[in-house]
């Protein structure tokens, strides 16, 4: 009888570990559409749905408050309907694409309609705009008519070349604003003596590692842009996208760590190296657009892949148990930022998408990072727990101080780029995980 039980109990225990392997994590023996692939699209869609209904398309007079329908009526008065987020900010430019993809994605229209009512709205105002010739900093789209750094106009430049990628009818309308903002990054923006794009804030020739992001994809998108017109200035701008990785790189990798140095000062002798999230998110996001669009035969190619490649690598330590990322890389008790855990989450699942990086190596960390973010995403569509913008700093205090605040617009982009890539990954190898 004793040894009839020792064998019952063995049977019970071999049951229980199939049944626990069966519903655990790895999907490797089952069949069918990864559930996770519809969690994400729903969540996508409230996001997107709340954004729908707080980015609203009218002109109105910003002392009475009346809408001026017809443009030609635009005055220095004239200004946006007040929304939770502007039309056409650097964070926006992030939100666009992302929604660009989901639309090329999913074949959800909804998401190409939105860039394509605010593109076009964009582009039919912005001639009345310009005729007002108003150089004040508070004057409606300066940005896009006047620009002063990369912040006004290098993300939203790049967006738009998208949007014109994807719908060539756009182009009429958008190109005179693509052609200011590009002359602004290559020609007029700062720089230092070896070319490298540089900001006179918060002293002269500052190098912060956000400017990868915006300022070299607008570049790069101008080169594929261009590429039919004129083959010689598409390669001479590819050439200048990748120079600017490998300027940023010099000044800002740190190779013992794998990541970027928030920022970088000519004048100064010591360079704390303290390793922002974000700040390294929009590295992530520059060279992952950046190969996007390069040649296949470009020969700075491998070498932008290898860096990307490195750089998760350096990320990927850092993750903690809940699938998050730090304010401060390597700071365990600076607090979990989204942003950060979003842009990951998006530039591994897309390097794995374009067979940049192996799957079963990088997978996992991208698919925690997703759950992650999804925990963040509220009822109402809003994102939590996403850093306001932040300027440099050379103790770890001040980022550890920036508040977090659902109208920071910068969270909404990555979630867009990270919920779709990881989608379009799952449904690309379903029984992965």
């Amino acid at each position: 009888m004793k040894h009839i039980n020792s064998i019952a109990i063995i049977l019970l225990y071999a049951l229980s570990v199939s049944g626990i392997m069966a519903q655990g994590p790895s999907r490797a023996n089952q069949e069918g559409p990864n559930p996770l692939i519809e969690t994400i699209k729903t969540d996508l869609d409230r996001v997107f749905d709340f954004l729908n209904a707080n980015t609203p398309t009218k002109l109105v007079d910003r002392e009475s408050g009346e809408e001026v329908a017809n443009y030609k009526n635009i005055d220095k008065n004239t200004t946006f309907q007040r929304g939770r987020f502007g039309l056409y900010s650097y964070e926006w430019g992030v939100t666009y694409s992302g929604m660009l993809k989901v639309a090329e994605d999913t074949g959800d229209k909804r998401y190409a309609d939105y860039v394509n009512e605010r593109f076009n709205f964009v582009g039919d105002i912005h001639p009345y705009f310009v005729k007002l010739n108003d150089d004040s900093r508070s004057a409606t789209l300066r940005g896009l008519i006047k620009p002063i750094w990369l912040d006004d106009c290098g993300s939203i430049q790049a967006a738009f070349v998208k949007g014109v990628l994807a719908n060539p009818d756009l182009e009429s309308k958008l190109r005179p604003i693509i052609d200011i903002a590009f002359d602004f990054t290559m020609n007029k923006e700062h720089r230092l003596h070896d070319r490298t794009l540089a900001r006179l804030r918060p002293t002269r020739n500052s190098v912060w590692v956000d400017d990868m992001y915006m300022g070299i994809p607008p570049i790069a998108y101008m080169g594929k842009l261009v590429e039919s017109e004129d083959p010689e200035v598409a390669q001479k701008y590819y050439d200048e996208a990748a120079l600017q990785i490998e300027l940023f790189a010099k000044h800002l990798w740190i190779p013992e760590k794998k990541l970027f140095r928030h920022s970088w000062i000519e004048h100064m002798t010591f360079h704390p190296s303290l390793f922002w999230g974000r700040a390294n998110g929009w590295a992530l996001l520059a060279m992952s657009d950046v190969l996007d669009v390069l040649p296949k035969d470009h020969f700075k190619r491998q070498e932008i892949k290898d860096l990307l490649t490195a750089q998760i690598q350096g990320f990927m330590p850092l993750q903690g148990g809940d699938g998050f990322f730090h304010q401060l890389l390597d700071h365990n008790d600076s607090y979990t930022e989204t942003s950060v855990t979003a842009m990951f989450a998006y530039t591994v699942a897309h390097g794995i998408n374009e067979g940049w990086l192996d799957i079963q190596a990088y997978g996992p960390s991208a698919i925690a990072a997703w759950k992650a973010v999804a925990t963040r995403i509220n009822e109402a569509g809003e994102v939590e727990g996403t850093c306001v913008g932040t300027g440099v700093a050379y103790e770890p205090g001040f980022y550890y101080k920036r508040p977090t605040n659902v109208n920071a617009a910068h969270g909404y982009g990555p979630v867009f780029l990270a919920g779709n890539e990881v989608m379009k990954m799952l449904k690309d190898a379903p029984r992965f995980y």
